[in-house]
């Protein structure tokens, strides 16, 4: 059996821009082929190259061999994010794909349905396919019948029910001006470790005018998207292009995040670019919140190591944020933020920091928008990326998506001491 994907270096797999595999089990042999994500027809972009790749040659509703399984892993952990066009795939089917990425998984939703809070700002955005509740139906618009799920009322989340300042209606409606809604990774951050890939499969997608994403935020940036796409970033260029300072405080950082974030930030407003919440004090105060315990809280690094490649992503969730807490540097150089270590404890503090450290990685030219075909699977290494919804629908569209994602069996590694040695 023939394990390129895994023999190859990282150097190949990170500059090749199409590739055959030759997987072989028992039964069959499949030619794999890779291609790169098409470009962006008017923005001139400056993606890593080694990010996201379109995958044919396999058939993800039937079981794969471990040959198969072994590759595509590899694949995940060096593109990111991995497109299998004209795929027919049952809620059955996706449940099992998406186990195999994370053999420690103990089986349940990413956000567990058992403690999904009514109060949650993700509880009116996802409606559980009643054989497989590790599935969630996602999307826009009355759905009469799907899957043992009812008279369902699909809504895509919009920027005006979660952002402080909104787009006008007349450059909504005229312009086609739109937002990103909210950038993070998939993740309860609290008591439940985060997933290690999410699929995403598409079942319907209404046509639409391509939107621009206005930034708002002084800098003119603004994005052609289409409609309903989803945005993906590297998390791994968001941490290559942070300065050297940023890049110390980075591997020195662990990110606390507020128990029940979710019920936490519900009535908090988003800043203009989707990335992070706004200092107003409309938080629920902590003595407010569903029963929680300290033990449960999550507090993670806030560079993650890619066990496949050794490459650290910067991942935060930079909505669900509560404290930092700032390791010292042995070799204290110019221009090194909290070089004797801290406990960042002022939320609007907090977020500046993190905001800074953040935004750079998405600019216009680092952003990838999926624009989305019927039968798409999109497998996404929910470690190594950062993702947002856009776009705005028409009442009367609809789309339905089939998510799925499993909280992990344990938290995401850190930057082993080498890696803090050599950044700080």
């Amino acid at each position: 059996m023939n394990m390129n994907a895994q023999t190859q270096s990282n150097d190949t797999l990170q500059t090749e821009t199409s590739k055959e595999y030759l997987l072989s089990s028992s039964k069959t042999t499949n030619v794999l082929n890779l291609a790169s994500l098409p470009q962006h027809p008017t923005q001139t972009q400056n993606i890593d190259p080694s990010f996201g790749r379109i995958v044919t040659g396999i058939d993800l509703s039937q079981p794969l061999s471990p040959p198969e399984i072994e590759t595509l892993t590899a694949l995940l952990y060096t593109h990111s994010v991995l497109v299998f066009p004209n795929q027919t795939v049952s809620p059955e089917a996706q449940l099992t794909l998406t186990r195999l990425f994370d053999p420690s998984a103990p089986g349940f939703y990413g956000h567990d349905n058992n403690t999904k809070h009514k109060a949650s700002i993700l509880h009116p955005d996802l409606k559980t396919i009643p054989s497989v509740p590790q599935v969630q139906l996602i999307g826009h618009g009355f759905v009469a019948s799907h899957e043992g799920l009812e008279n369902v009322q699909l809504n895509h989340p919009h920027h005006k029910t979660f952002h402080k300042t909104v787009v006008s209606r007349e450059d909504e409606e005229e312009l086609g001006v739109t937002r990103f809604y909210r950038w993070h990774a998939d993740a309860a951050l609290y008591d439940l470790s985060p997933p290690v890939a999410t699929t995403l499969y598409a079942i319907k997608v209404p046509a639409g005018d391509w939107q621009t994403v206005r930034y708002d935020d002084g800098t003119g940036d603004s994005l052609r998207v289409p409609v309903g796409g989803t945005a993906f970033i590297s998390g791994a260029q968001a941490f290559d292009i942070l300065p050297p300072h940023l890049k110390s405080l980075a591997v020195r950082t662990k990110v606390v995040y507020a128990p029940h974030p979710y019920v936490w930030m519900s009535p908090a407003k988003s800043n203009s670019v989707g990335l992070g919440i706004c200092s107003e004090g409309k938080e629920i105060p902590l003595e407010n919140l569903p029963a929680y315990t300290d033990d449960k809280i999550k507090t993670l690094p806030m560079v993650w190591k890619n066990p496949g490649t050794g490459r650290l992503h910067l991942q935060v969730h930079p909505s669900a944020i509560h404290k930092l807490v700032i390791s010292a540097t042995e070799s204290v150089k110019e221009g090194d933020l909290f070089p004797g270590g801290a406990v960042v404890e002022d939320l609007k503090q907090v977020r500046d920091l993190v905001y800074m450290i953040q935004r750079p990685s998405i600019s216009p030219e680092y952003v990838y928008v999926h624009d989305w075909k019927e039968k798409d699977m999109v497998i996404f290494h929910n470690r190594g990326v950062l993702h947002s919804i856009t776009g705005a629908f028409k009442e009367n569209q609809v789309r339905m998506f089939h998510q799925c994602n499993l909280a992990s069996g344990s938290d995401p590694e850190g930057p082993s001491p080498q890696d803090v040695a050599e950044h700080s």
